[in-house]
């Protein structure tokens, strides 16, 4: 099982938490860096998990701070054999309304990183639907809409293909149409991550997320598609391998 997105250095012991993910049959992490420290922790923390690789960017909510002057130090982490896409990214309304037009700047620097590299960009959106599928409109390389919560974006995603992933929010009672509008996304572009240590899905939610509790995601992804959960498994193993460029697990 691949958990697709995760910030395992916001985790006080992420070597426990890798372990307690592989006990429960997570085979592989993507975890997420959000600014240029935080990429170098999750480059050392994937150095040393053979299952875990890392996405390096700088997120939205630093875009109006120094850290954004530092996107040029990406480059050269993004070497790293352990690097598999450049991100997180994205547009932020809700928490950033006032600082749309510097997230759109950083978002333009790692768009271009990206295909500059030819590596898969993560992307965050929430509150900019439409700013979010016009800032990616011209961009050719593979997509990956993380925690994906925003109805208005699925049109853009089906009609270019991106792989959409979700959280644990997708498990809340009253997340019912965000249920009905994972039912609509081709089995082969659905991904399920836990935003870890964000997110806990329903069976456990009030506790710190961990990669171990991908499962619950993927158990009501498969219950809104009509799915068996292994059989979704074996899917999203084989769109995470394809999205990220990875061997199968």
């Amino acid at each position: 099982m691949t958990d697709s997105h995760a910030h395992l250095d916001a985790c006080t012991e992420p070597d426990a938490v890798v372990a307690r993910a592989l006990g429960a049959g997570v085979s592989r992490i993507v975890t997420i860096g959000t600014g240029i420290d935080s990429c170098r922790r999750a480059l050392e923390i994937a150095e040393a998990h053979d299952g875990v690789v890392a996405a390096l960017g700088i997120d939205p909510h630093r875009a109006a701070t120094d850290e954004a002057a530092r996107a040029g130090e990406l480059r050269p982490l993004l070497d790293h054999p352990k690097a598999v896409a450049v991100g997180e990214t994205g547009l932020d309304g809700h928490h950033g309304a006032d600082t749309l037009r510097e997230q759109r700047i950083l978002l333009d620097e790692h768009l271009a990183l990206a295909e500059n590299l030819r590596l898969p960009v993560v992307i965050h959106s929430r509150a900019a639907s439409a700013a979010t599928a016009a800032a990616l409109d011209p961009f050719r390389g593979t997509v990956i809409l993380h925690c994906f919560s925003e109805p208005d974006l699925l049109e853009p995603a089906l009609e270019r293909g991106y792989y959409v992933s979700f959280a644990g929010n997708v498990t809340y009672p009253k997340a019912g149409a965000l249920r009905a509008t994972a039912a609509r996304i081709p089995a082969d572009r659905l991904l399920v991550e836990t935003d870890t240590p964000y997110l806990a899905p329903q069976p456990v939610r009030g506790r710190q997320n961990e990669p171990m509790n991908v499962r619950h995601t993927l158990v009501a992804l498969a219950e809104a598609l009509g799915d068996a959960p292994d059989q979704l498994e074996a899917q999203i193993d084989a769109n995470a391998a394809a999205a990220f460029g990875l061997r199968l697990a």
